[in-house]
């Protein structure tokens, strides 16, 4: 029974996302979970990343801008048509599109940059750490580095990616009217289908044995490398799916939210997918999901009724969920159950991993 626990758990999610929600939700708690569904896709890639592998990736918004920004030139550059996207004709109305936005046109060349791009940077990226056993604190700092680097880069570019401003006022998604009721449930229901996509390959993942090479890894990277094991390429291959995920979620974002700025990029943008992440337990399958789930709701319902007030609810959640609960609400039944016992992580056989 408890073999089909997780994937009876995924079908109730989506009966609950793509066949409840629609029906009793109002439109913009529609348009809200839908951007919550973005950001759960992102958070189940870092619970693959970090709390299977042991991987801190705070610079997640790098993937998530990779493929919002995709998407998002995409969707200008059809909105526009033949012309000149707006926000450069205010600056210089003679400039021609820049060269790198023309393939942007063809739509089958987006979905490509959405998923071969996360992967390609993850990739020389992840193999130029690890190859290098960069690992713990340092390794979150150069990913987090990279995200304020990106969004610093993003800022400062106003002709061509409209800086602080961003880009927004999409009309048109693959040919479908954005303003139209039933196409914004069509991308609600395009963002939900693809978390639970995610959440079924990460289940498949977890019960691989690439999954136990990886907890392995986490728990001793020495012992798996001694059994013949590449501890390098075990992290390399968490780290590229996770950074596609993040990039799937980006993707999503922009037609759900309309917009998209480095504010939803940068360091604060990552360090709040990690803080979902670790709310609902980083090392469960449906903790980081339910996690970014919950603090989403929590930025758009709080922070815009006491948008002072937030960071510092925010703040001290990650607090108590630290102290209290270091493997996030996923662990409290287990707490409640047994209030005195430690939790301890099941041990790995290795041995049979390599047979």
């Amino acid at each position: 029974m408890t073999k089909w626990r997780s994937l009876v758990g995924i079908g109730v999610l989506a009966v609950l996302l793509l066949a409840v929600a629609p029906l009793v939700l109002s439109d913009h708690w529609l348009n809200n979970l839908g951007k919550y569904c973005c950001w759960a896709i992102a958070a189940v890639g870092i619970g693959l990343a970090w709390g299977r592998g042991g991987m801190l990736v705070l610079g997640q918004g790098v993937f998530f801008a990779l493929g919002a920004y995709s998407m998002a030139m995409h969707l200008t550059l059809e909105t526009a048509g033949d012309r000149i996207p707006g926000f450069m004709v205010l600056y210089d109305p003679l400039a021609p599109l820049p060269v790198f936005w023309e393939p942007f046109r063809s739509a089958g060349f987006t979905l490509l940059a959405i998923v071969l791009l996360p992967v390609v940077v993850a990739g020389i990226l992840g193999y130029a750490l690890f190859k290098r056993g960069v690992k713990g604190a340092y390794f979150a700092i150069l990913t987090q580095a990279l995200a304020i680097a990106l969004a610093t880069l993003i800022s400062s570019t106003i002709r061509q990616t409209g800086g602080d401003t961003g880009l927004s006022d999409f009309k048109y998604f693959f040919g479908y009217v954005l303003n139209d009721p039933a196409n914004k449930v069509m991308v609600y229901l395009i963002a939900a289908a693809l978390l639970v996509v995610c959440l079924l390959a990460v289940r498949q993942l977890y019960r691989s044995r690439f999954g136990e090479l990886l907890v392995a890894t986490r728990d001793a990277e020495e012992r798996v490398r001694f059994l013949g094991y590449d501890p390098g390429t075990i992290k390399l291959v968490a780290f590229v799916v996770s950074a596609l995920m993040a990039s799937i979620g980006g993707a999503m974002f922009v037609p759900i939210v309309g917009i998209i700025t480095p504010a939803e990029i940068g360091a604060s943008a990552s360090i709040l997918m990690i803080a979902g992440v670790a709310l609902g337990g980083r090392a469960s399958l449906f903790g980081p999901a339910l996690g970014a789930m919950a603090v989403g709701w929590g930025q758009s319902s709080l922070g815009s009724t006491w948008p002072d007030g937030w960071p510092y609810v925010l703040g001290l959640l990650f607090v108590v969920v630290i102290l209290f609960l270091p493997k996030g609400l996923s662990s409290l039944k287990r707490t409640v159950a047994r209030p005195d016992a430690r939790p301890v992580a099941a041990p790995v056989e290795l041995e049979e991993v390599r047979s």
